[in-house]
Order: structure tokens, then sequence, then C-alpha cells
């Protein structure tokens, strides 16, 4: 039997997650391309190629469900976002085939003004 306090941080995770808002949920897929993106330019400065690889693959995967879950139908704002997104992933192919850091950094400051502007629509939400 797993203790309480063993399975709480996973238990709380899971928590915050089915019971968060749609807008809190694009704000927490941000946090973890963006840790993720960190935790590859890590990788990618010490030379840990593999470990880089599983941690940019990550970031990928999540930027790709952001742009896989867009309501194209909905307008405008989806397609910008659509083409934030296409970037991004080109710029980490790039950054992955030149191991170059600097392009992570740019791609996760990117990502960080995305997430910042739905915190921004998370919260008026809220007090809405």
């Amino acid at each position: 039997m797993t203790p309480p306090a063993a399975a709480s941080p996973n238990a709380y995770r899971e928590s915050a997650v089915l019971s968060a808002p749609p807008e809190m949920l694009v704000v927490m897929l941000y946090d973890g391309a963006r840790r993720f993106l960190f935790q590859a330019g890590v990788a990618m400065q010490n030379q840990q190629i593999e470990l880089s690889h599983r941690k940019l693959r990550r970031a990928e995967d999540i930027i790709q469900h952001l742009r896989d879950t867009l309501d194209m139908e909905q307008g405008e704002l989806p397609q910008r976002l659509e083409a934030i997104y296409l970037f991004c992933l080109r710029h980490l192919q790039k950054a992955r085939f030149d191991r170059d850091a600097k392009k992570l950094e740019q791609v996760g400051n990117l990502l960080g003004e995305l997430r910042d502007a739905w915190a921004a629509i998370s919260s008026q939400h809220e007090l809405g």
C-alpha cells in the first residue's frame, strides 16, 4: 500500500487538472512546454544529447497538441496561433539539428508571452 504522502504530488496534480477551467489548462500546457524546453537546453549545453532529445520531444508534443486542438472555425485567432505553433515547431527542429540551446530559449520566451496572455484571460474569466 502506498502511503498517502507518497501519492499526494500526483494526486494533487491530477486534481488540479480535473478541476481547472479550460483557459487554465492551456496555461498549464504552456508551463509544461517551457519547463521541457528549459530542461532540453540544459541537457544540450551539457552534451546530454539523448536527454535533450527526450525533453525536446515532450515540448514538441505539447505544442503539437495545442495546435491540434485549435478550433479553426473560430475566426482569425486560431489561424494566428497555428502560425505561431508551426513557427515554434520549425524553430525547435532547427535547434535540434544545430544543437542550439539559444533557439530553445527563444521558443520558450515566445510561449511565455502566450502563456501570460492566457493567464490574463483565465483570471478575467474567473472575475467575470
